[in-house]
């Protein structure tokens, strides 16, 4: 004769049953979940972030895989024009002429935003001469650093940059100059700023992912320029805040259109970035010398591209998820490593245009 539960006992075994039904329904749903992999190149100015994002994402969401080479703005849009990538990333966003090579369409997201900053090296020769006396933020008249560029002022002690820093003891150093040799947004941004500020540089050199340096040696990408500006005393070389930050490398403050000094910090590149009106309908503008007194003159959006159309339904899907979980949740990272984080104006852009990636 089997023994009978009594009634009491029935009734609580109820609730335990429902939850191991759950946990059994979860399990069973999370084996249905597809794995995907996407892949994206490009700029290595967000690249730290990048990293971040993609850890923090892989974790929340086990089963997506999001693998990003930093290895410009320029080979990352050709990767993206050739289908060879899920995603590209560039500094510049995507021309017109470039967006048409791509038949299955694409689609400009900003995704981040930062500060293109001098940094430079004096550490080694302030060290040996206690007589130097250089500070953490040398200031740098717009002329000057355009002239630096150009081969015109060679030395760190020249009247024109020891007048904008009284009290301060240059060294009697050579100044060597560190740039890109890769094609780079990076260089865009900065050569669009220097051609608007200086007639003799837009005529000489002019802007674009790559120029003919006249001066200096090229490092790839902002870790090969960074490394460089470390090795070598009295180097001077342009990066992504960022990778100056990581490598406690002193920034330049900036002399501004206004004529004050300004070093990069998330308030002086929020107050560019305000003035930046990205257009409906492909989310692309610069502003390359920017009016207001308490901004910082050298900044950009960074953008993340995608296609108009994928092939592939999960893909497509899990690539608008991450965006949307970027524009969001990424965003807290942005300012503990050096970036600005998006506007509300902004994301609710991103999260407008995202929706026409289509399957």
């Amino acid at each position: 004769m089997s023994a009978k539960l009594p009634s009491q006992g029935r009734v609580c075994l109820l609730p335990l049953i429902a939850i191991l039904l759950s946990i059994a329904s979860c399990a069973a749903e999370q084996k249905n979940i597809k794995r995907v992999s996407l892949i994206g190149t490009g700029a290595s100015f967000p690249a730290p972030l990048y990293e971040r994002w993609l850890s923090d994402y892989n974790q929340q969401n086990p089963n997506v895989e999001i693998n990003y080479q930093a290895i410009g703005s320029s080979a990352g849009v050709q990767q993206l024009i050739d289908g060879t990538v899920d995603f590209a990333a560039s500094d510049v966003g995507i021309t017109s002429e470039q967006a048409a090579k791509i038949k299955r369409g694409v689609i400009a997201l900003p995704i981040t935003a930062g500060s293109i900053v001098l940094a430079y090296n004096l550490t080694p020769v302030a060290q040996q001469s206690p007589q130097v006396n250089v500070p953490t933020a040398l200031r740098l008249p717009r002329q000057v650093y355009v002239d630096i560029f150009l081969g015109k002022i060679m030395n760190w002690n020249h009247p024109r940059i020891a007048a904008a820093n009284p009290g301060v003891s240059l060294p009697d150093l050579p100044i060597q100059v560190v740039h890109r040799t890769d094609g780079s947004g990076t260089t865009s941004v900065l050569t669009q700023h220097l051609s608007t500020i200086s007639p003799e540089w837009k005529s000489k050199i002019g802007a674009g992912k790559s120029v003919a340096w006249r001066v200096g040696i090229g490092g790839k990408g902002n870790e090969g320029v960074t490394a460089l500006i470390q090795q070598i005393p009295g180097a001077i070389g342009y990066v992504e805040y960022i990778y100056a930050k990581q490598n406690k490398l002193p920034v330049a403050a900036l002399e501004n259109k206004s004529g004050n000094y300004i070093t990069p910090t998330p308030k002086s590149v929020a107050q560019t970035l305000e003035a930046v009106k990205l257009p409906d309908d492909n989310l692309i503008a610069f502003i390359t010398d920017p009016i207001d007194a308490q901004s910082y003159p050298i900044v950009t959006y960074s953008w993340l591209l995608t296609y108009q159309q994928y092939p592939n339904r999960v893909k497509a899907q899990a690539l608008k998820n991450f965006v949307n979980w970027a524009v969001i949740d990424g965003q807290k990272s942005s300012l503990e490593l050096g970036y600005i984080p998006l506007s509300k104006k902004v994301v609710l852009q991103v999260q407008s245009a995202v929706k026409k990636i289509a399957e």
